[in-house]
């Protein structure tokens, strides 16, 4: 008489999406989800709080150089009388949106430049790694001085004098990116199927290439806000707009008499440079697929 047969049961293992796995290892990360929820906070500040604490920054609203809590005002008084408090608040939107933009815009050109050089090497990434050595050498803070001095101290303009310095990391992180992930099999593949360079730049080796570009990119917003900052105690910002650096610039002639009209808003940078930083580090070890494999 036969034997049955044996019905095995293989246990199959469903494919997760490496988004999914960058998110739990990213909130393995305490400094980092700490970090997140920090930034959060500093965002939902810089949108909502002026609403909520609708005073005018430029308002000369008590004496002169009131310590905090003195008086009902939280974070005390400037060298004018004006609510240092509504500063920071109305501060933190500006400040957040110069590191955004400036950060956008040395995205775009670092990818462009990396891309390209990459890309098709030759005399084009010749020509693109001389120019980019040639922005990576210059002083940054004193090009962005001059371009300021010159242009004028107008918001558009302070942010495109710290995206036009700030590009070159980006550029040669996506060089390098491009020219590994150009050599790969599913590359070749595609090139033999007919597909074109802008096809195979932008929609297959762009795409595969971004992690260390975003975590690069995260980075590049806190440092576009200290490169304000010190812009703005330089006297190098628009008078007419609040900044943390604005703040911090208004007041560095008081800092011995009234310490905390420039500690203030430099503890408000600190938190939020150092919250962007972490984050950064955790995406970096979240989006690192070799980290993900430990």
């Amino acid at each position: 008489m036969s034997m049955p047969p044996v019905i095995q049961t293989e246990e199959i293992a469903t494919a997760r999406h490496p988004m999914a796995e960058a998110w739990e290892m990213f909130r393995g990360n305490h400094a980092a989800m700490v970090a997140l929820v920090v930034l959060t906070l500093i965002m939902i500040i810089a949108a909502i709080g002026p609403y909520v604490y609708p005073t005018d920054p430029f308002d000369m609203v008590w004496a002169p150089f009131s310590p905090p809590g003195v008086d009902g005002f939280i974070l005390g008084t400037d060298y004018l009388g004006r609510d240092l408090m509504a500063a920071i608040i109305h501060g933190a939107r500006v400040s957040i949106v110069i590191g955004l933009a400036a950060a956008f815009m040395s995205v775009f050109i670092g990818v462009t430049v990396g891309a390209l050089a990459g890309f098709y090497r030759g005399w084009v990434e010749e020509l693109l790694m001389r120019v980019t050595e040639f922005f990576q050498v210059l002083p940054t803070l004193l090009f962005s001085m001059v371009i300021v001095a010159l242009f004028g101290a107008s918001l558009p303009m302070i942010t495109f004098a710290i995206g036009i310095v700030s590009w070159t990391a980006v550029a040669r992180i996506t060089r390098s990116e491009f020219l590994r992930i150009r050599e790969l099999e599913y590359v070749t593949a595609s090139r033999a199927s007919g597909a074109t360079n802008a096809k195979l730049m932008f929609q297959i080796i762009l795409p595969n290439a971004l992690p260390p570009i975003i975590v690069q990119a995260a980075l590049m917003v806190g440092s576009a806000i200290l490169f304000e900052a010190g812009l703005s105690f330089l006297g190098l910002t628009d008078p007419n707009v609040v900044s943390w650096g604005q703040v911090i610039g208004s007041n560095r002639q008081y800092i011995l008499d009234a310490s905390y009209t420039v500690t203030v808003p430099g503890i408000a940078i600190f938190v939020t440079v150092l919250a962007i930083s972490l984050v950064g580090d955790g995406l970096n070890d979240a989006l690192n697929p070799k980290l993900r494999q430990r």
